[in-house]
Order: structure tokens, then C-alpha cells, then sequence
């Protein structure tokens, strides 16, 4: 049951950015362009996502666990360190520089376009280098 749950879950989301343009990358470096041709679009997606989502995780926090789990897997950390600092910097920077995020990114990889393919392929590569560079250490990224 649990997969059939997460392909509605990833199919509901996909629609979701369709259906809101945010898995055109142009859309996300417009709202980016904050001294230029500014889009707020990106801004009221977000508002909206979170007004729905924070109601509907109060209630499902309320149960003892999820539906197909014996417990809920939370964050445990949530600490401010140098690994998070750099990692939502560069994050950010192949965003704004791409105008892909990695969902949307996935999204988008059913288009068949080369710069969703040539980004989707550039993420990957970069996640296995950050796993082999890190391999070893713990959370905090010390040996």
C-alpha cells in the first residue's frame, strides 16, 4: 500500500506544479529576479502549499502513527551548523542559475527537453560526488 500512496502522493504533486507553472524554470527565475521583471507567482504556490499542508499535519501529528508505519519519521536535527549554511548556498545557486528545483526538475524530464535532461543529469552526478566525498562521516560531516 505504501507505494501505490507515494504514486498518488508524487502524481498529486507533479500535477500541482503543472497545473501552477512552477515546472517551467522560467516562472522560478522570474520570481528570483527580484531588481528585474519581477514574478510573484512563486510566492502565493508557496503560501497556498503551506496553508494546506499545516492544518492537514496538525491533524495527522494528532494520530499515534501513520496509516502504514508504527511510527512517525521526523527531523531530529534541527541546528544551524556550516554544512547547512553551505549546502542551501549552493543549493540556491543552481537554482537561481537553472531555474530548476529537483522536483520540478523531475517533473519536467517528461518533456524529453535537453536542459532538463542536461540538469537532471548534472544533479545526479552531483549527489553521488557529495555521497562519495562524505562517505564515512556523520550527519554533522565529521569524521
Amino acid at each position: 500500500m505504501k507505494p501505490l500512496t507515494a504514486a498518488l502522493a508524487g502524481a498529486l504533486f507533479a500535477l500541482g506544479l503543472v497545473i501552477s507553472g512552477m515546472a517551467d524554470p522560467s516562472k522560478v527565475v522570474a520570481f528570483l529576479d527580484v531588481t528585474g521583471n519581477w514574478d510573484p507567482t512563486l510566492m502565493f504556490v508557496m503560501a497556498g502549499a503551506i496553508g494546506v499542508h499545516a492544518p492537514l499535519s496538525r491533524l495527522v501529528r494528532a494520530r499515534r502513527a501513520p496509516l502504514w508505519e508504527p511510527v512517525f519519521h521526523l527531523p531530529t536535527r534541527s541546528a544551524i551548523d556550516p554544512r547547512l549554511i553551505i549546502g542551501a548556498a549552493v543549493f540556491g545557486v543552481g537554482w537561481g542559475l537553472s531555474g530548476y528545483c529537483p522536483g520540478p526538475a523531475i517533473v519536467s524530464l517528461g518533456t524529453g527537453a535537453t536542459p532538463v535532461l542536461v540538469f537532471a543529469g548534472a544533479m545526479i552526478a552531483g549527489i553521488a560526488i557529495t555521497r562519495l566525498l562524505l562517505r564515512g562521516r556523520d550527519l554533522d560531516g565529521r569524521s
